[in-house]
Protein backbone atom coordinates (compact mmCIF):
# COMPACT_ATOMS: atom_id res chain seq x y z
CA UNK A 1 0.00 0.00 0.00
CA UNK A 2 2.67 2.49 0.80
CA UNK A 3 4.62 1.44 -2.07
CA UNK A 4 1.30 2.19 -4.53
CA UNK A 5 0.47 5.34 -2.28
CA UNK A 6 4.96 6.77 -3.36
CA UNK A 7 3.54 5.81 -7.47
CA UNK A 8 0.63 7.44 -7.16
CA UNK A 9 2.26 10.84 -5.47
CA UNK A 10 5.01 10.73 -7.66
CA UNK A 11 2.34 10.34 -11.06
CA UNK A 12 0.60 13.31 -9.85
CA UNK A 13 3.76 15.26 -9.22
CA UNK A 14 4.48 14.77 -12.88
CA UNK A 15 1.12 15.66 -13.81
CA UNK A 16 1.46 19.12 -11.97
CA UNK A 17 4.90 19.80 -13.13
CA UNK A 18 3.72 19.72 -17.01
CA UNK A 19 0.75 22.31 -16.29
CA UNK A 20 2.95 24.41 -15.01
CA UNK A 21 4.71 24.08 -18.05
CA UNK A 22 1.98 24.46 -20.58
CA UNK A 23 0.22 27.62 -18.65
CA UNK A 24 4.31 29.20 -18.26
CA UNK A 25 4.51 28.80 -21.92
CA UNK A 26 0.83 30.05 -22.75
CA UNK A 27 1.32 33.51 -20.93
CA UNK A 28 4.33 34.77 -22.97
CA UNK A 29 2.12 33.89 -26.36
CA UNK A 30 -1.00 35.46 -25.13
CA UNK A 31 1.29 38.85 -23.67
CA UNK A 32 2.94 38.71 -27.42
CA UNK A 33 -0.43 38.65 -29.51
CA UNK A 34 -2.10 41.23 -26.99
CA UNK A 35 1.24 43.27 -27.92
CA UNK A 36 0.91 42.73 -31.75
CA UNK A 37 -2.99 43.64 -31.53
CA UNK A 38 -1.64 46.80 -29.39
CA UNK A 39 0.90 47.63 -32.23
CA UNK A 40 -1.71 46.83 -35.08
CA UNK A 41 -4.06 49.33 -33.51
CA UNK A 42 -1.63 51.99 -33.31
CA UNK A 43 -0.97 52.16 -36.83
CA UNK A 44 -4.54 51.78 -37.70
CA UNK A 45 -4.94 55.44 -36.02
CA UNK A 46 -2.59 56.93 -38.00
CA UNK A 47 -4.58 55.68 -40.97
CA UNK A 48 -7.04 58.18 -43.05
CA UNK A 49 -10.24 57.27 -41.78
CA UNK A 50 -11.99 57.72 -45.29
CA UNK A 51 -9.82 54.85 -46.28
CA UNK A 52 -12.46 52.32 -46.14
CA UNK A 53 -11.31 49.60 -48.05
CA UNK A 54 -8.23 47.73 -50.01
CA UNK A 55 -9.11 49.37 -53.22
CA UNK A 56 -8.62 52.90 -51.92
CA UNK A 57 -5.07 52.08 -50.05
CA UNK A 58 -2.07 51.70 -51.88
CA UNK A 59 0.08 48.45 -51.38
CA UNK A 60 2.96 49.59 -51.56
CA UNK A 61 5.76 52.10 -49.82
CA UNK A 62 4.75 55.27 -51.66
CA UNK A 63 6.30 58.47 -49.91
CA UNK A 64 3.18 60.41 -51.53
CA UNK A 65 1.25 59.57 -49.00
CA UNK A 66 3.41 59.38 -45.67
CA UNK A 67 2.10 61.55 -43.49
CA UNK A 68 -0.09 61.73 -40.65
CA UNK A 69 -3.74 63.14 -41.51
CA UNK A 70 -4.67 66.30 -39.72
CA UNK A 71 -7.81 65.42 -37.12
CA UNK A 72 -10.69 67.95 -36.70
CA UNK A 73 -13.59 66.87 -34.64
CA UNK A 74 -15.13 69.22 -35.34
CA UNK A 75 -15.83 69.57 -39.46
CA UNK A 76 -18.14 72.48 -39.44
CA UNK A 77 -15.67 74.64 -38.41
CA UNK A 78 -13.41 74.09 -41.37
CA UNK A 79 -14.54 77.12 -43.77
CA UNK A 80 -16.02 76.59 -47.13
CA UNK A 81 -14.85 79.77 -48.43
CA UNK A 82 -13.36 78.96 -52.38
CA UNK A 83 -10.18 80.22 -52.99
CA UNK A 84 -8.75 80.69 -56.38
CA UNK A 85 -5.36 80.31 -57.96
CA UNK A 86 -4.33 83.84 -57.12
CA UNK A 87 -3.35 82.69 -53.69
CA UNK A 88 0.12 81.82 -54.71
CA UNK A 89 0.72 86.00 -55.08
CA UNK A 90 -1.42 87.17 -52.45
CA UNK A 91 -2.89 86.23 -49.19
CA UNK A 92 -0.03 84.69 -46.47
CA UNK A 93 -2.71 82.61 -44.84
CA UNK A 94 -4.03 80.53 -47.66
CA UNK A 95 -0.23 79.26 -47.81
CA UNK A 96 -0.53 78.66 -44.04
CA UNK A 97 -3.63 76.20 -44.67
CA UNK A 98 -1.29 74.14 -47.63
CA UNK A 99 1.35 73.30 -45.02
CA UNK A 100 -1.45 72.57 -42.14
CA UNK A 101 -3.15 70.31 -44.72
CA UNK A 102 -0.06 68.83 -46.76
CA UNK A 103 -0.62 71.14 -50.05
CA UNK A 104 2.46 72.46 -52.25
CA UNK A 105 2.47 75.45 -54.38
CA UNK A 106 6.22 75.41 -54.49
CA UNK A 107 9.34 73.00 -53.90
CA UNK A 108 12.58 73.15 -52.53
CA UNK A 109 13.27 76.59 -53.36
CA UNK A 110 16.44 76.86 -52.41
CA UNK A 111 17.90 74.85 -55.48
CA UNK A 112 17.59 75.18 -59.26
CA UNK A 113 14.98 72.42 -59.59
CA UNK A 114 11.64 72.14 -61.44
CA UNK A 115 8.64 69.66 -60.74
CA UNK A 116 7.07 69.36 -64.33
CA UNK A 117 3.63 68.08 -63.83
CA UNK A 118 1.00 67.86 -66.87
CA UNK A 119 -3.05 68.01 -66.39
CA UNK A 120 -4.60 65.25 -68.47
CA UNK A 121 -8.53 66.12 -68.73
CA UNK A 122 -8.75 64.59 -71.91
CA UNK A 123 -6.95 63.00 -74.52
CA UNK A 124 -5.99 64.75 -77.58
CA UNK A 125 -3.41 63.06 -79.46
CA UNK A 126 -0.10 64.69 -77.94
CA UNK A 127 0.14 62.62 -74.47
CA UNK A 128 2.45 59.60 -76.74
CA UNK A 129 4.60 62.61 -78.19
CA UNK A 130 5.44 64.08 -75.11
CA UNK A 131 5.90 60.91 -73.15
CA UNK A 132 8.37 60.43 -76.63
CA UNK A 133 10.18 63.68 -75.25
CA UNK A 134 10.57 63.40 -71.76
CA UNK A 135 12.43 59.83 -72.14
CA UNK A 136 14.33 61.18 -74.82
CA UNK A 137 15.50 63.63 -72.03
CA UNK A 138 15.63 61.59 -69.16
CA UNK A 139 13.10 63.32 -67.64
CA UNK A 140 10.31 62.02 -65.31
CA UNK A 141 6.89 63.98 -64.45
CA UNK A 142 3.64 63.49 -63.01
CA UNK A 143 0.67 63.42 -64.98
CA UNK A 144 -2.63 64.05 -63.43
CA UNK A 145 -5.71 61.97 -65.01
CA UNK A 146 -9.61 62.71 -64.39
CA UNK A 147 -11.76 59.66 -64.98
CA UNK A 148 -12.77 60.51 -68.77
CA UNK A 149 -8.94 61.11 -69.53
CA UNK A 150 -8.03 57.17 -68.51
CA UNK A 151 -12.03 55.65 -69.82
CA UNK A 152 -11.91 57.95 -72.95
CA UNK A 153 -15.47 58.62 -72.41
CA UNK A 154 -14.89 62.56 -73.01
CA UNK A 155 -13.33 61.84 -76.06
CA UNK A 156 -12.00 58.70 -78.44
CA UNK A 157 -11.81 55.93 -77.32
CA UNK A 158 -10.35 54.46 -73.72
CA UNK A 159 -6.39 54.18 -73.92
CA UNK A 160 -4.83 52.10 -71.03
CA UNK A 161 -2.01 51.77 -72.95
CA UNK A 162 -0.91 55.62 -72.51
CA UNK A 163 -1.57 55.01 -68.49
CA UNK A 164 0.66 51.58 -68.55
CA UNK A 165 3.57 53.39 -70.38
CA UNK A 166 3.09 56.41 -67.92
CA UNK A 167 3.59 53.91 -65.05
CA UNK A 168 6.32 51.38 -67.28
CA UNK A 169 8.96 54.88 -68.08
CA UNK A 170 8.78 55.77 -64.16
CA UNK A 171 6.03 58.64 -64.71
CA UNK A 172 3.97 59.70 -61.52
CA UNK A 173 0.64 59.11 -62.38
CA UNK A 174 -1.56 61.59 -60.03
CA UNK A 175 -5.12 62.55 -59.68
CA UNK A 176 -7.29 65.32 -61.07
CA UNK A 177 -10.87 63.84 -59.76
CA UNK A 178 -13.90 62.40 -62.08
CA UNK A 179 -15.61 65.85 -63.20
CA UNK A 180 -13.09 68.35 -63.14
CA UNK A 181 -15.19 71.04 -61.25
CA UNK A 182 -14.49 72.73 -58.55
CA UNK A 183 -13.58 70.47 -55.30
CA UNK A 184 -15.01 73.41 -52.42
CA UNK A 185 -18.29 72.81 -54.30
CA UNK A 186 -18.28 69.20 -52.72
CA UNK A 187 -19.47 70.22 -49.32
CA UNK A 188 -20.78 66.62 -48.54
CA UNK A 189 -18.18 64.53 -47.62
CA UNK A 190 -19.27 60.94 -49.56
CA UNK A 191 -19.73 63.37 -52.71
CA UNK A 192 -16.48 64.80 -52.48
CA UNK A 193 -14.66 61.53 -51.57
CA UNK A 194 -16.00 60.00 -54.77
CA UNK A 195 -14.19 62.53 -57.28
CA UNK A 196 -11.05 61.07 -56.08
CA UNK A 197 -11.52 57.22 -55.43
CA UNK A 198 -13.55 57.32 -58.90
CA UNK A 199 -10.30 57.91 -60.68
CA UNK A 200 -8.01 55.72 -58.20
CA UNK A 201 -10.16 53.13 -58.61
CA UNK A 202 -9.95 52.95 -62.61
CA UNK A 203 -6.31 53.86 -62.61
CA UNK A 204 -5.92 50.74 -60.76
CA UNK A 205 -7.73 48.30 -62.42
CA UNK A 206 -5.17 49.03 -65.33
CA UNK A 207 -2.81 45.88 -64.86
CA UNK A 208 0.91 47.31 -63.58
CA UNK A 209 -0.57 50.75 -63.01
CA UNK A 210 -0.84 52.31 -59.27
CA UNK A 211 -2.17 55.77 -58.82
CA UNK A 212 0.51 58.15 -56.50
CA UNK A 213 -1.78 59.97 -53.56
CA UNK A 214 -1.04 63.43 -55.33
CA UNK A 215 -4.59 65.34 -56.15
CA UNK A 216 -4.45 68.00 -57.85
CA UNK A 217 -7.62 70.66 -57.49
CA UNK A 218 -9.27 71.06 -60.58
CA UNK A 219 -8.84 75.39 -61.32
CA UNK A 220 -5.99 75.42 -58.54
CA UNK A 221 -9.00 76.48 -56.38
CA UNK A 222 -9.27 75.01 -53.13
CA UNK A 223 -11.09 75.59 -49.45
CA UNK A 224 -9.88 74.41 -45.89
CA UNK A 225 -12.98 72.23 -45.69
CA UNK A 226 -11.70 70.31 -49.33
CA UNK A 227 -7.89 70.31 -48.42
CA UNK A 228 -8.96 68.53 -45.38
CA UNK A 229 -11.25 66.01 -47.16
CA UNK A 230 -8.33 65.51 -49.59
CA UNK A 231 -5.22 64.46 -46.71
CA UNK A 232 -7.77 63.08 -44.81
CA UNK A 233 -7.74 60.47 -47.86
CA UNK A 234 -4.21 60.38 -47.51
CA UNK A 235 -3.74 62.53 -50.58
CA UNK A 236 -1.48 65.06 -50.96
CA UNK A 237 -2.60 68.25 -52.21
CA UNK A 238 -0.31 69.78 -55.65
CA UNK A 239 -0.99 73.36 -56.93
CA UNK A 240 1.51 74.86 -59.36
CA UNK A 241 3.98 78.16 -59.02
CA UNK A 242 3.17 78.27 -62.93
CA UNK A 243 0.34 78.01 -65.61
CA UNK A 244 -0.93 79.81 -68.82
CA UNK A 245 -3.44 79.53 -70.41
CA UNK A 246 -2.54 77.11 -72.93
CA UNK A 247 -5.88 75.09 -72.09
CA UNK A 248 -7.73 76.14 -75.48
CA UNK A 249 -7.31 73.40 -77.91
CA UNK A 250 -8.83 75.81 -80.66
CA UNK A 251 -7.25 78.69 -79.23
CA UNK A 252 -2.96 77.33 -79.14
CA UNK A 253 -0.32 80.19 -77.84
CA UNK A 254 1.73 80.64 -80.45
CA UNK A 255 5.17 78.34 -79.85
CA UNK A 256 7.78 80.89 -79.09
CA UNK A 257 5.94 83.14 -77.46
CA UNK A 258 5.10 80.64 -74.93
CA UNK A 259 8.55 79.42 -74.33
CA UNK A 260 9.19 82.67 -73.95
CA UNK A 261 6.26 83.23 -71.74
CA UNK A 262 7.32 79.98 -69.84
CA UNK A 263 11.36 80.74 -69.08
CA UNK A 264 10.19 84.51 -68.20
CA UNK A 265 8.33 82.77 -65.24
CA UNK A 266 10.70 79.96 -64.36
CA UNK A 267 11.69 80.37 -60.57
CA UNK A 268 13.23 77.99 -58.47
CA UNK A 269 11.76 75.06 -56.90
CA UNK A 270 8.77 75.79 -59.40
CA UNK A 271 6.09 73.07 -59.85
CA UNK A 272 5.24 73.66 -63.56
CA UNK A 273 1.73 72.43 -64.95
CA UNK A 274 1.77 72.08 -68.80
CA UNK A 275 -1.63 70.89 -70.51
CA UNK A 276 -0.92 67.60 -71.75
CA UNK A 277 -3.61 68.42 -74.70
CA UNK A 278 -1.91 71.36 -75.90
CA UNK A 279 -0.22 71.04 -79.26
CA UNK A 280 2.09 74.18 -78.41
CA UNK A 281 3.41 72.21 -75.56
CA UNK A 282 4.04 68.63 -77.30
CA UNK A 283 5.74 71.18 -79.98
CA UNK A 284 7.97 73.07 -77.57
CA UNK A 285 8.64 70.83 -74.90
CA UNK A 286 11.75 69.24 -76.10
CA UNK A 287 13.62 72.43 -77.23
CA UNK A 288 11.85 73.59 -73.66
CA UNK A 289 13.62 71.10 -71.49
CA UNK A 290 17.12 71.53 -72.80
CA UNK A 291 17.08 75.08 -71.95
CA UNK A 292 16.34 74.60 -68.82
CA UNK A 293 18.89 72.73 -68.36
CA UNK A 294 21.57 74.74 -70.58
CA UNK A 295 20.31 77.61 -67.36
CA UNK A 296 21.46 74.92 -64.93
CA UNK A 297 18.08 73.55 -63.85
CA UNK A 298 17.28 69.60 -62.56
CA UNK A 299 14.18 68.19 -62.37
CA UNK A 300 13.12 66.25 -59.74
CA UNK A 301 9.48 64.33 -59.34
CA UNK A 302 6.60 64.93 -56.55
CA UNK A 303 8.40 62.12 -54.71
CA UNK A 304 11.17 64.27 -53.54
CA UNK A 305 8.87 67.40 -52.49
CA UNK A 306 10.10 69.06 -49.52
CA UNK A 307 8.54 67.84 -45.89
Amino acid sequence: MRKVNLILCFALALLLSGCGETNNNSVPNANNKQQQANTQSEKNINKPSEQKSDETVSKDSDTSKSFTPVVVKNISSLSTKAINWSWLYSAKEDSKLLEKYKGYGFGDTSKKIIYLTFDEGYENGYTASILDTLKANNVHAAFFVTKPFVTGSYKGVPDANLIKRMSKEGHIIGNHSVQHKSMPKFINENAFDEEITGVEKVVNSIEGCKMSHYFRPPEGTFSELSLYYTQKLGYKSIFFTFAYRDFDAQNQPVPEAAKVTIMKNTKDGMICLLHAMSKTNASILDSLIKEWKSKGYEFKTLDELPN
